[in-house]
């Protein structure tokens, strides 16, 4: 890396998700312009300390940040999100990638340090996918490989780590939800952080292996992207709520749905009551007209507002196996608590909070 400080106050200043006059404005007395915080980025101009100190401040890093080069640089290629449900500008999705760019950064440099190289379990559907009939098969294919059966998964990410997948979650804006990427070579996805306890986790597990299908799954080349997103979508549902179980379940011969009964659907297979209407309907046990019926009825209750659907799966959809490598360096004695810290991205003493050893 040719300008450590030059690629750090960049990658900070995307991370923040500002514009460089965005960024000038939070420099309080220290005026400095855009062009010269332009210049700064460019490896063409250096700040003095107070300009430095200011930077740290109103990028909420510290000034060593600036200076510490990261010792296992990676790019995400290949990046596909779960297309955003709201507009998000070109700004928050740089920073939504930067961040997940630091947290593999780390990852990746974490492993190293460990000297652990796990051979992944990718899965990858060699068919061309064209409709939903196709990512029905793909489903089944995973389910078969993965020696999945017709059980409830009981938590994706999880699931999606022990096969190799690297998973992280970082604080994104609304309407993110996911993206998958390469690195090295390596399948990686990056989630959005819950931002609160008890936060309903279908969506997150949905998102997950709506990622996965991006990663695992071909399309035609013509195909568009709205059309490749509702095969995505397919596909997802299709690994929660296996076709035999869901007609089994669902019944096609009947007049009436109950919020109770669908809860309780909703709470066995970790599937939302959105997706398991998209499915009855995607495998022909609803017709068109109760499909529209039931949606008029969920948004008249308020129900396709985030958190207002009821019913909650019972499961973390965490991923924490970086996590699990940051003890294990502890426990082999290769990271001080100082590194350990900056791998888990936390403080020294919060991380000194949860060592409590056993042996």
């Amino acid at each position: 890396m040719e300008d450590v400080f030059a690629y750090r106050l960049m990658s900070a200043r995307k991370m923040a998700g500002i514009s460089l006059q965005e960024l000038s404005g939070k420099l309080g007395n220290q005026a400095v312009s855009k062009q010269s915080l332009s210049k700064y980025e460019q490896g063409k101009m250096r700040p003095d300390s107070k300009v430095l100190i200011a930077l740290a401040n109103a990028l909420d890093v510290n000034v060593d940040y600036f200076y510490t080069a990261p010792k296992k640089e990676v790019q995400l290629e290949d990046v596909e999100y779960r297309k955003f449900t709201t507009k998000v500008s070109g700004i928050a999705q740089s920073a939504i990638e930067e961040k997940a760019k630091a947290v593999f950064e780390r990852y990746f440099e974490l492993e190293d340090m460990l000297g652990i190289k796990d051979k992944p379990e990718y899965f990858s559907f060699d068919r061309t996918i064209h409709n939903p009939a196709h990512a029905e098969e793909a489903a089944k294919a995973l389910r078969k490989k993965w020696n999945l059966g017709y059980d409830p998964i009981p938590d994706v990410v999880e699931m999606l780590e022990d096969k190799g997948y690297k998973v992280v979650e970082i604080d994104a804006p609304d309407g993110f939800d996911g993206l998958k990427a390469t690195i090295h070579g390596e399948q990686v996805i990056a989630l959005k952080k819950s931002e609160h306890e008890g936060e309903d986790v279908v969506r997150k597990r949905f998102t997950a292996l709506h990622e996965l299908a991006h990663h695992a799954l071909k399309f035609p080349k013509e195909l568009s992207q709205k059309e490749e997103e509702r095969l995505c979508h397919a596909f997802a549902s299709a690994v929660l709520y296996p076709e035999d179980m869901a007609k089994k379940e669902l019944h096609k011969e009947r007049f009436h749905f109950y919020e109770k009964e669908l809860v309780l659907l909703k709470e066995r297979w970790g599937i939302s009551i959105a997706a398991i209407f998209s499915r009855a309907k995607q495998l022909g046990i609803i017709n068109d007209y109760v499909y529209r019926k039931f949606n008029i009825g969920f948004k008249k209750r308020g129900y396709h507002m985030p958190g207002n659907e009821p019913g909650r799966y019972l499961s973390k959809e965490v991923p924490v196996r970086m996590e699990r490598l940051v003890f294990l360096g502890l426990a082999r004695e290769v990271l001080t608590i100082n590194e350990a810290a900056h791998f888990a991205g936390m403080s020294s003493w919060k991380l000194r909070e949860q060592m409590n050893q056993l042996v």
